[in-house]
């Protein structure tokens, strides 16, 4: 069985030192963590994470956006939102933003590996959490219903693309060849051609031009927008 890679995400060098050594002797479990320095979803993209353990209060971006760019552009990696603070409001932005799991941080290490277990397997866990909170789910249930009276044609597809494989295809579509693509992003020649092949895989797309077009007409990228990785 692989290890299953957890990121966690917190501003405070303790907790992030205190979540290490709850988990650190678990076997089958390997860390990864991250300060408000870097950025979160670059390391996602980075070292196929699989659980990231994420405080709310992140700084700079805050912890909710980086949880919706997670989910949105690696669906397999699992977003358990952790807070000093847990209530009613943050659990109902937890859930609006995808979250598997919204936890407290004093939690025990048990039952933090329990969770990051059952998570990894694919339990939405956060559902427990709901259940003892019939005012969010009242407040979620209506949220819904006034999503599903909206004109609908207006929602823009969602991309199954990572952020890098984006950035690639934006110089793709802006005319440049592997090579320069290479080149720009100081990677070899290979991985370019290997991130290409999985960009038609994803897109079900004939060739490069058809990727392309494809990307154009949903919106994830248009022929003027610069591709720079920020």
């Amino acid at each position: 069985m692989n290890d299953v890679t957890v990121l966690i995400v917190d501003r405070s060098e303790i907790f992030r030192a205190g979540i290490a050594q709850k988990l650190a002797c678990q076997t089958g479990i390997k860390l990864l963590e991250c300060d408000g320095e870097h950025d979160p979803v670059k390391m996602v993209d980075s070292h196929n994470v699989n659980i990231v353990l994420l405080d709310i209060d992140h700084p700079g971006t805050k912890g909710l956006e980086v949880a919706k760019n997670i989910i949105r552009y690696y669906p397999y990696t699992r977003v358990i939102i952790i807070s000093s603070y847990f209530n009613d409001d943050e659990l109902f932005e937890a859930i609006k933003a995808g979250a598997s799991a919204y936890i407290d941080k004093r939690i025990s290490a048990e039952e933090l590996l329990s969770l990051i277990r059952r998570v990894n397997q694919g339990e939405y866990a956060i559902n427990s959490s709901l259940l003892s909170k019939p005012g969010v789910a009242e407040r979620i249930l209506k949220q819904f219903q006034e999503m599903a009276s909206m004109e609908q044609g207006t929602h823009k597809p969602k991309t199954p693309l990572t952020l890098r494989e984006i950035q690639i295809l934006r110089f793709i579509a802006n005319g440049c060849t592997n090579k320069e693509v290479a080149h720009r992003l100081n990677i070899s020649d290979q991985t370019i051609k290997n991130h290409v092949s999985t960009i038609l895989r994803k897109l079900n797309a004939n060739d490069r031009a058809h990727a392309v077009a494809m990307a154009v007409y949903n919106h994830w990228v248009t022929l003027e927008e610069e591709a720079v990785l920020k």
